[in-house]
């Protein structure tokens, strides 16, 4: 095809795309808690003039905003609000929110060392039973990723919720992810490791740590602990086992953070759930190779799409389960 033609073709294609984004009609829903105001957006499928299904969609671990964003990290890869906006294109309404301290939750906040993973449940299903009350909405599902998957699974149980997806959900509690995680290392010293297991153990039993190595603040300053004490009672494959509806389990084989391993535990401990491995995809949803400074870059890069597997995989499950 000549230059130009294909010049043209291209700009056609990106105003078409403009012009369907546009279609979607997106609304605030800011709720009041004990401890401030949560906030987050739903967006809706195209003409959404009668009842529709909807999606919770639950972000994954640390300072983590609506989009899938973290502020740890420069840049964006806006894996969840690419998430929302296909399912909009297959007539499923979605809503995403901002952690606390983030966005429009961000007058929720709280000093870490007062935060629990308890808040984290609390909040999700404060918008869980307000999708539910909703009457625009007439099936709900829940879409958690990483640390909100098993958030997902913990608000899903005696609620009137037809399906659940568990993307790159770990399997174990944190601990055990944590020990792994370091294992995994080969640039970590035998004593290191050592370390990070006392401490782990010393978390475990609920005693908090105080002397902590420079190498090992960032994971266990003493201001995180109360929280990781709070995270470390529940145990993903046990969660998932208590769960009555049909599931989807979804992992990369190129994720650096979640193995495929942990899918295939949580597939295991559910005989309602269906296993889906994506190859080369990673844990932000992108296509990637295993090499971490490449799978790295995907994570502030919000022009990648999702992987397509993926994509369609997520999307077929809940039209299967919430439209028909």
């Amino acid at each position: 095809m000549p230059i130009g033609k294909t010049l043209l073709l291209t700009f056609f294609l990106l105003v078409c795309t403009a012009l369907k984004a546009q279609n979607f009609k997106e609304e605030e829903v800011l709720l009041n808690t004990e401890n401030g105001e949560i906030g987050g957006v739903i967006l809706f499928p195209e003409n959404a003039n009668k009842k529709v299904p909807v999606v919770l969609i639950i972000q994954g671990s640390g300072p983590t905003d609506k989009d899938g964003n973290s502020a740890a990290l420069p840049g964006k890869n806006n894996s969840l609000k690419l998430l929302a906006e296909a399912l909009a294109e297959n007539g499923i309404a979605s809503l995403r929110y901002d952690k606390r301290g983030m966005g429009l939750s961000k007058k929720a906040g709280k000093a870490e060392e007062e935060l629990s993973f308890d808040d984290f449940i609390a909040d999700a299903a404060e918008f869980l039973n307000y999708l539910i009350e909703d009457k625009r909405f007439k099936k709900v599902g829940i879409a958690g990723h990483s640390q909100g998957s098993l958030i997902g699974m913990k608000i899903a149980q005696g609620k009137d919720v037809k399906a659940f997806a568990s993307i790159a959900g770990p399997s174990l509690p944190i601990d055990e992810t944590l020990k792994e995680q370091f294992r995994a290392n080969p640039y970590n010293p035998p004593k290191l490791l050592e370390e990070a297991n006392t401490i782990l153990a010393s978390l475990k039993s609920g005693e908090q740590v105080q002397e902590v190595s420079p190498f090992l603040q960032s994971v266990f300053r003493p201001s995180i602990q109360p929280f990781m004490i709070s995270w470390m009672k529940y145990e993903p494959t046990k969660e998932i086992s208590k769960l009555n509806m049909p599931i989807l389990v979804i992992n990369g084989s190129t994720d650096l953070q979640v193995n495929v391993e942990d899918a295939q535990r949580l597939q295991i401990s559910n005989p309602k759930a269906k296993l889906v491995i994506v190859d080369g995809m990673n844990h932000v949803l992108k296509d990637s190779s295993a090499k971490p400074m490449e799978n790295n870059a995907t994570y502030s890069n919000p022009d990648l799409p999702l992987n397509t597997k993926f994509r369609k995989s997520v999307c077929d499950f809940f039209v299967e389960n919430l439209k028909k």
